[in-house]
């Protein structure tokens, strides 16, 4: 039996599709939102989470670590993904996070294809649709450093400069040269610009 736990945001979706998974015997299937994603999975100690990327509460990627657990010797689930390729952040962030699966929710056939890719997962072997393939390279041209992300995701907080700059420890000076080279490689008109675009990639 393989046991699953299915995060999503959307709970019409979620509970359809967490019952879609049920009739499955080899899987024993759980969900939850995101907000109480970690707890569940703590609990459950599931063998895989399926997770959709979109989180209601973050417009960045959602604590996916916290579903892998952190304790020593904690059991660590397999992490499936379901994306779409239009935010390519993403994706990227989900691969640093130790993401096996990605499942194109968009594409056609989508239920069968995670249910393809849950078993394959579980395996420990990766499933990746070829449909995000163009998702993931453009995941790679990120333009934007670790630094300058960091900066531009406590101004997505409402920080001002002198509170980005204590945060990081940088001097206001520095602080504003980042925010110029942000708005500078996203195409942006200014700081709110630059957020919403790095924010729609899913870079934030």
């Amino acid at each position: 039996m393989i046991r699953v736990l299915l995060v999503h945001d959307a709970s019409l979706v979620r509970t359809a599709l967490a019952e879609w998974l049920r009739r499955e015997p080899d899987l024993g299937v759980s969900d939850a939102c995101w907000r109480s994603a970690g707890a569940r999975a703590r609990s459950l100690r599931p063998d895989v989470c399926a997770a959709d990327l979109e989180s209601l509460d973050s417009y960045g990627l959602p604590p996916l670590g916290e579903l892998r657990g952190r304790g020593k010797g904690t059991h660590a689930p397999r992490l499936l993904v379901l994306a779409g390729a239009g935010r390519p952040g993403l994706l990227k962030r989900a691969a640093e996070a130790g993401a096996l699966g990605y499942v194109d929710k968009d594409r056609e056939g989508a239920p069968e294809r995670l249910l393809s890719a849950i078993r394959s997962v579980a395996l420990g072997k990766r499933f990746v649709d070829d449909s995000l393939g163009f998702g993931f390279l453009r995941a790679t041209q990120i333009p934007l450093t670790r630094r300058e992300l960091s900066v531009l995701s406590l101004a997505a907080d409402g920080a001002s400069v002198a509170e980005i700059a204590g945060s990081l420890h940088l001097s206001h000076g520095t602080v504003r040269n980042y925010m110029a080279a942000i708005t500078r490689k996203t195409g942006a008109r200014n700081r709110v610009d630059a957020i919403r675009i790095s924010q729609g990639e899913g870079w934030l």
